[in-house]
């Protein structure tokens, strides 16, 4: 993990700026995404990403570049 990532995870998420999901929800009821293995993004779930600005689109597949969320997901598949 780089030093980057550590600062992000020692934030609260309330540091976090508005205008994602994650800084409405508690850190157990987060949007989904899952780690597909690239480093600094992870898959978006959710039904509507597009309303997310965290959210952006490659191909046909959405991406997180949400920093905290990124490191969430890729802890929980460690």
């Amino acid at each position: 993990m780089d030093k980057e990532s550590e600062k992000d995870r020692d934030k609260p998420i309330d540091a976090y700026p508005e205008g994602c999901r994650c800084h409405k929800q508690r850190i157990d009821n987060l949007c989904q995404a899952r780690d597909v293995g690239i480093e600094r993004f992870v898959e978006c779930l959710e039904e509507d990403p597009h309303e997310c600005p965290y959210s952006m689109l490659i191909g046909h597949v959405h991406y997180c570049k949400y920093p905290l969320r990124i490191l969430i997901a890729k802890k929980k598949n460690h």
